[in-house]
């Protein structure tokens, strides 16, 4: 009977936990009462190690061949049978911002969006060549999601439009440990290191001036309370482990020693 009673039980207790596992947090409560949430600014500024795809083009193809990078002729693969499209070759903006563009020389892009490079670069091509059609395109950037997220890691962004809930929704989204109200994102910005803290409960987030992401953005969610315990209470037993360990071994030689003397 005290079996019976005990696996019941044990049976309730396993179900709750299980159900308690996948309880899903709610995010931005309040939302209701901000009747629009205006749209902030998430246009990229080009920065140095950026990789940018610029094409020009204009209805005199042989006018514009020059201001273009020849493309590239990628490896075959390895079964040799199927052989990769050629792409055109991308500029790297270098340590001082600058990219160096075919018959217009070094130019500094550093700080510009994309928009405004196009712009440029479509004034100074429209001088010897009529119509001229730019277009410049940010390749890929990286950000970094760490802490507690079910995927953490480096990921690779290719749309100029990212925000924290793309990150944090290509990680898997924060596990059962993650701190909703504390999401720290770390950013470089006009030479200084930035930090920013959300909170994913609250709507005000939506508003932020960084809720969209820029090239090698950090994020960090912390862990909770109940993280913090465990570990605690884990490096503690560890220590006590050790230290027993330590004494037991001591002791044996001690006796080793002591039997040996005795014979």
């Amino acid at each position: 009977m005290k079996i019976s009673r005990l696996l019941l039980v044990s049976t309730l207790a396993l179900a709750m936990a299980s159900c308690s596992s996948h309880v899903q947090m709610e995010y931005f409560n309040g939302i209701d009462s901000l009747p629009e949430v205006p749209l902030t600014d998430y246009s990229l500024k080009i920065e140095p190690s950026d990789e940018l795809l610029i094409t020009v083009l204009s209805e005199d193809q042989r006018a514009t061949a020059n201001y273009n990078l020849p493309f590239s002729n990628p490896a075959r693969s390895q079964d040799m049978l199927k052989s990769s499209t050629p792409q055109q070759q991308t500029y790297t903006v270098d340590i001082d911002g600058n990219i160096n563009f075919p018959q217009l020389g070094t130019i500094h892009v550093q700080g510009m969006t994309t928009e405004q490079l196009r712009d440029l670069l479509t004034q100074r091509i429209k001088k010897d060549v009529e119509d001229p059609i730019v277009t410049v395109k940010l390749v890929s950037y990286t950000v970094n999601v760490a802490g507690e997220v079910v995927k953490p890691g480096q990921y690779v962004v290719t749309s100029p439009r990212y925000s924290i809930l793309d990150a944090l929704t290509t990680a898997g989204d924060l596990n059962q440990y993650g701190r909703r109200d504390n999401v720290l994102l770390i950013r470089e910005e006009d030479g200084k290191r930035v930090h920013v803290r959300f909170d994913l409960n609250s709507a005000d987030m939506l508003e932020s001036p960084y809720f969209y992401l820029k090239q090698n953005d950090y994020i960090y969610v912390e862990p909770n309370k109940v993280r913090k315990d465990n570990a605690e209470y884990s490096q503690h037993n560890s220590y006590k482990l050790s230290v027993v360990s330590t004494i037991v071994s001591g002791s044996a030689s001690i006796i080793s020693l002591i039997i040996a003397l005795m014979r």
